[in-house]
């Protein structure tokens, strides 16, 4: 598990910068009702990686995970990340993955493979679950720094 965690840690350290220089007021310019502002969208992580925390953990724990998936727009509203400042959700996103990344580290081995089912979905090992979340959070880091060909991520609905 350590590639994974050297991906997160790798994420973080040059996501973050790029994250702390956009303006607190392009961060919370809305886009429209059917898409999330820059705010809103990192709250969108933070709220992925709090679930993936413990999803992560039990797995780790108990050889298995079996859990409810999560409504991503309810969280995001109960959040209100919209109002937050720019720089404390940089903080709070940057803290969360930095210690996701430590525990991932300390995954053992022999759990790479503990299945997980989130929702509905078909079980998967934890090692893809892990992966998908880096994919994910990549996914809408491309979105929220603007880059050109934000990379594909299969279930992105954003």
């Amino acid at each position: 598990m350590n590639d994974f965690a050297e991906r997160l840690r790798s994420a973080v350290a040059h996501e973050e910068p790029l994250l702390r220089a956009i303006a607190d007021s392009s961060a919370g310019a809305g886009p429209g009702v059917q898409r999330w502002s820059k705010k809103q969208e990192l709250g969108h992580l933070i709220d992925s990686a709090t679930n993936n925390r413990v999803r992560f953990v039990k797995a780790s724990l108990e050889g298995r995970f079996e859990g409810p998936s999560y409504e991503p727009r309810g969280w995001v509203d109960l959040g209100g990340y919209a109002e937050m400042p720019w720089a404390e959700l940089v903080a709070l996103w940057k803290a969360l993955n930095s210690a996701l990344a430590t525990l991932v580290s300390r995954i053992p081995e022999e759990r790479r493979t503990a299945e997980c089912r989130i929702g509905e979905s078909l079980s998967a090992p934890l090692e893809f679950v892990v992966d998908d979340y880096i994919q994910h959070m990549q996914h809408h880091l491309d979105h929220i720094l603007s880059r050109e060909q934000v990379r594909s991520y299969p279930s992105a609905k954003q």
